[in-house]
């Protein structure tokens, strides 16, 4: 399986993700837009897209942000879903996908950053992919927006704060604007980079301290997050294998 990352910015890590794929023996690339990276012109070799988050959201310009081309972005998540590949974007990640797809982010009602519950669905407790989850699961937060919702989409989770957690774009696409990711090596990068906002935050209702983000045990939300990645793995492999030979 050919595992492909979009990294916004080197403090918003794969984390997990990348755990998950690296000890699965799959192929993994990058483009690390943060970088000079670039998007794959060929989205032949790829059979998992994953799109991670960043401080930017949808409307940021290039003016503004000059490695972050929300548009070209968009328009490769497109190309991508429209093959039948899956699809998974992480915070700003699920809002492009809501973009490509023609439903506009949305600002959360609540500013979210540490480890809150999440509360699956109806649809997402009769959802096979998310049956491991629970009524509710403890993930992590890094946000202020959410992703916007098409005709067809689905939301199988959602937290106190925020209505929009995690949404199935179809059986191949989900966004999940919660962290599943987040690891403390992860998180302590986060920390070093939004060191002063976090200072500022405390009368937010959903926001932790810098000692309670680190004390946090993150392992059970990553196992979760490896046993869906599982799920969709499998889901998806008839057509990785037909597409191999």
């Amino acid at each position: 399986m050919r595992v492909h990352f979009i990294v916004h910015e080197s403090f918003e890590a794969p984390g997990a993700y990348e755990t998950w794929a690296r000890e699965k023996g799959h192929d993994v690339t990058y483009s690390r837009v943060y970088a000079g990276e670039k998007l794959p012109t060929d989205t032949g070799d790829i059979d998992l897209l994953i799109v991670m988050g960043g401080p930017q959201d949808p409307s940021v310009t290039t003016d503004e942000c000059p490695h972050f081309d929300a548009k070209s972005e968009q328009t490769f998540i497109a190309s991508v879903i429209g093959s039948g590949r899956a699809v998974i974007g992480v915070c700003l990640g699920s809002q492009l996908i809501g973009e490509a797809l023609g439903a506009p982010f949305a600002h959360s009602p609540e500013k979210e950053i540490g480890k809150f519950p999440v509360y699956l669905t109806k649809d997402g407790s009769k959802s096979e992919m998310f049956s491991h989850f629970g009524p509710m699961l403890e993930v992590g937060h890094w946000h202020n927006d959410m992703p916007g919702l098409t005709g067809d989409a689905v939301i199988m989770a959602y937290s106190e704060g925020c209505p929009r957690q995690i949404v199935a774009y179809s059986d191949r696409v989900y966004g999940f604007q919660c962290h599943l990711e987040l690891t403390r090596e992860v998180v302590e990068e986060l920390i070093a980079h939004s060191a002063s906002e976090l200072s500022r935050f405390a009368e937010y209702r959903f926001v932790d301290t810098v000692e309670k983000l680190r004390a946090h045990d993150y392992s059970e939300m990553n196992a979760a997050l490896f046993i869906f990645l599982d799920k969709l793995e499998a889901h998806c492999s008839p057509k990785i294998e037909a597409r191999t030979w």
